[in-house]
């Protein structure tokens, strides 16, 4: 699926450029071989938190009944979608700053507590990443199955080494701000997606009200079963029919967006003296 393709992709490329910052400045001030073994050390320890994330998550849902794994589902799309735009809007702050951030951190921990620091900030920024995506691709697995996951997050795995090559060969078509800053309107997308995916779930465990239900129908036009319908209802939340309760959250969550977006481009506001 092209969404978990785009995701893995992204969070694999930040992870990448993440661990490029911090084994810079392992070469150039962090102690020789032994801060370069402590980086790497750490980056395997985040790995493998991350996967013992995607398997305890695996485990509980198997070990619950059928309408726990549908209250569990609900709320890993509902998690999945809230983090993802969390991430995005964090990124949208710190992205330029990010590499000072990162060798702030490791100045500290390197001083405070020697290869052990090092490692330790390697594993958590690596642990973030990893989590992150294991969180996504379980709200994804939830109605598509692993299995249909798998071949397409391993593409985006291998396209984000292939971008980050690229990027690190100097490559002026892929500078990675701007690959950044096209993902993140992608994962936009796929947060208002999958938030329309859990109100739906949420609408079938009689939660919350549907309200006028459909609210219109487009299926003459647009069918969301089959085609391009499917294909941007499955990635983005489109509803041929959806109720009002979709709606009201699909457009509330785009509104929520460009308000943030014209706050945070507002002019700042003379000093006071």
């Amino acid at each position: 699926m092209l969404n978990a393709l785009i995701i893995v992709w992204r969070e694999s490329l930040e992870a990448m450029l993440v661990i490029g910052i911090l084994a810079a400045w392992s070469a150039g001030r962090g102690g020789g071989a032994g801060a370069g073994r402590a980086l790497w050390a750490g980056v395997a320890a985040g790995l493998a938190s991350a996967l013992a994330l995607a398997a305890m998550m695996q485990g509980t849902l198997g070990s619950l009944s059928d309408h726990g794994q549908e209250i569990f589902q609900t709320l890993l799309i509902l998690l999945a979608a809230v983090l993802m735009t969390h991430m995005v809007l964090w990124m949208r702050r710190h992205a330029r700053g990010l590499r000072r951030e990162m060798e702030s951190a490791l100045d500290r921990a390197a001083e405070r507590r020697g290869a052990w620091g090092i490692a330790a900030v390697a594993a958590i920024a690596v642990a973030r990443e990893g989590a992150e995506t294991a969180i996504f691709l379980q709200g994804m697995a939830s109605g598509a199955g692993w299995w249909t996951l798998l071949p397409a997050a391993l593409a985006g795995f291998v396209l984000a080494g292939a971008t980050a090559w690229a990027a690190a060969r100097g490559l002026r078509l892929l500078p990675p701000h701007q690959v950044l800053r096209v993902s993140a309107n992608l994962l936009l997308m796929f947060a208002a997606g999958m938030l329309v995916l859990g109100t739906d779930r949420l609408i079938g465990l009689e939660w919350i009200p549907p309200g006028a239900d459909p609210l219109w129908n487009t299926s003459t036009f647009l069918d969301d079963g089959a085609g391009l319908g499917k294909w941007l209802a499955d990635l983005f939340g489109y509803r041929a029919r959806p109720a009002a309760a979709d709606a009201l959250v699909f457009f509330g969550f785009w509104l929520l967006m460009a308000a943030q977006r014209w706050w945070s481009a507002r002019p700042a506001g003379p000093e006071r003296g």
